[in-house]
């Protein structure tokens, strides 16, 4: 792995914009003598927080506070740090801030204390994303998988599978140069089940993965149906506020209206729609088309129907349209009216629920089936906050994983060259989520989503 290009010192106010009990500029680099020297005025005892005051060009004290000094390696970043934590108001911070500059170090980029945590080795790249991830989670589910992603559980799960990977990459190209007793060589070592029991290992943590990538971002469920069948009533029900207007005329809601809400842990994008259906308004129109895009993006439909007309033809034709692969419910509201009890039911494969979006009877069992349907498990305990590009490395090495074992048949003839490549490629697109095989343009991409001081 790289080192550090350059050896300069970076600096840059760790904690949030605004007013604040206390506020902290964070200092890094392989020699902070100067800037020590310069604004505590005295050496600094490894780890030791020391009361002092932030001394300004002139000997003039700008801020009173404790200050930090962790030495290289025993730091977050692997280099030298310091911490001056003072007081939280914005013009003592940019004052304690300027005197760091002039005495020789730089405004740090977004990201920098972290990457320069990982180009020294004291973390891995799925950790690094981690740090942002453990920042920006919204539910305490998504924050214990963030947690269990930055203390290197998910990187310890992949290096056991690179590990065990290497070993067979090892044996079958061991066994090229011994091409004369190379099928006696795979069928002895079981090679066709070691893979086997990889593929299931890899499995199990890309479902643990996209688990994980639900609690960060959430599930976008679309609320469709005919006019006038329920639709914001039931956006309402779910995110408990009046968020979308509600009406007995057909065609009141004209554009998308998205609410989010957290439901057992997982944030829910709610988002309720035009009334699908013919029409000659111009502007109604303009609300139909937009909402058959936001149907596109959704990871999961709710088709709203009225429960007195379970069979109405535009209902079927709304369910025509919808691309086969989007996962769906059915929700047959107005029970209060077709006097029924709330239940579910399940038709060719897919749940209904039967409830009144007026009253809330049977929303729960709408709630729990959005979850069921969607993959996401009541109990997240061991979920890790697998990104879109881990759960796309770890998609790639199932793939070559399947194809590295169709190249060991027929056993009597397996295509041990064939099959070498495959685990090569399997092993280089897991390599890629802890950072041992990474472009200098994907860190770029990655670092730059931090915040500056992190």
């Amino acid at each position: 792995m790289s080192k550090p290009a350059d050896a300069d010192v970076i600096a840059a106010i760790a904690t949030p914009p605004g007013r604040g009990g206390i506020g902290i500029v964070r200092v890094s680099g392989p020699d902070l003598t100067r800037i020590v020297d310069g604004i505590v005025g005295r050496p600094l005892a490894p780890r030791v927080a020391t009361s002092a005051p932030f001394l300004g060009a002139r000997g003039d004290t700008l801020d009173h506070g404790i200050a930090l000094f962790f030495p290289s390696p025993a730091s977050y970043t692997g280099e030298n740090v310091l911490e001056l934590q003072g007081h939280g108001g914005p013009a003592v911070l940019a004052l304690v801030m300027k005197r760091c500059l002039d005495l020789g170090a730089r405004l740090a980029e977004p990201g920098e204390f972290t990457k320069r945590a990982y180009l020294n080795d004291k973390i891995d790249l799925a950790q690094a994303e981690a740090v942002v991830d453990l920042i920006s989670a919204t539910t305490a589910a998504g924050v214990r998988a963030a947690t269990r992603s930055l203390v290197g559980e998910f990187s310890r799960e992949i290096h056991a599978l690179l590990d065990r990977l290497v070993d067979l990459r090892v044996f079958i190209e061991a066994t090229l140069d011994f091409p004369e007793e190379d099928v006696d060589f795979i069928h002895a070592a079981d090679v066709a089940a070691k893979i086997q029991h990889l593929q299931q290992t890899l499995d199990g943590l890309l479902a643990r993965s996209r688990q994980g990538r639900l609690l960060l971002e959430g599930l976008e469920v679309v609320l469709i149906g005919q006019p006038n069948v329920g639709k914001s009533s039931l956006l309402n029900q779910l995110v408990g506020e009046d968020r979308a207007i509600v009406t007995p005329v057909p065609g009141t809601t004209r554009d998308a209206i998205r609410s989010s809400v957290e439901v057992d842990g997982i944030p829910l994008h709610a988002i309720d729609t035009a009334g699908l259906r013919e029409t000659s308004d111009a502007v109604e129109q303009v609300g139909i088309a937009r909402a058959w895009a936001e149907i596109e993006r959704a990871d999961l439909a709710l088709i709203i129907t009225d429960a007195r007309e379970p069979q109405h033809a535009g209902d079927t034709a709304i369910v025509a349209r919808l691309r086969p692969s989007l996962p769906r419910l059915v929700v047959r509201n107005k029970i209060d009216l077709a006097g029924m009890k709330a239940h579910r039911s399940t038709i060719d494969g897919v749940a209904e629920i039967w409830l009144s979006a007026k009253t809330g009877t049977g929303v729960d069992l709408l709630r729990r089936a959005i979850l069921e349907v969607a993959g996401a498990e009541e109990n997240s305990h061991d979920a890790f906050l697998g990104r879109e590009r881990h759960v796309r490395a770890l998609d790639a090495a199932r793939v070559h994983l399947a194809l590295a074992a169709t190249h060991l048949s027929p056993a009597s003839a397996p295509a041990l060259e064939l099959c070498a490549e495959e685990l090569r490629q399997a092993h280089d697109a897991l390599g890629a989520i802890t950072g041992a095989h990474t472009a200098d343009d994907l860190l770029g991409a990655i670092f730059s989503r931090f915040c500056i001081g992190k």
